[in-house]
């Protein structure tokens, strides 16, 4: 749950970042590029968002069954 959490936080973040650099965001000279591309893999790593929800609900209701 922290995982998808922070991962979730850390997208959103950057894309406010990406923002306020407006079209330098997105080029390779500046760090801000990198930082928001490495949050979306994280996000990524172990299955999309609406996986992550699925494997967090199952060990919830699999906890209280």
């Amino acid at each position: 749950m922290s995982k998808m959490a922070t991962a979730r936080t850390a997208v959103e973040v950057c894309g406010e970042a990406i923002q306020l650099f407006g079209g330098y965001g997105y080029m390779q000279a500046y760090e801000v590029e990198r930082f928001a591309r490495d949050p979306k893999i994280t996000e990524l790593s172990e299955g999309t968002r609406e996986i992550q929800k699925n494997t967090i609900a199952s060990a919830l209701l699999g906890k209280l069954q």
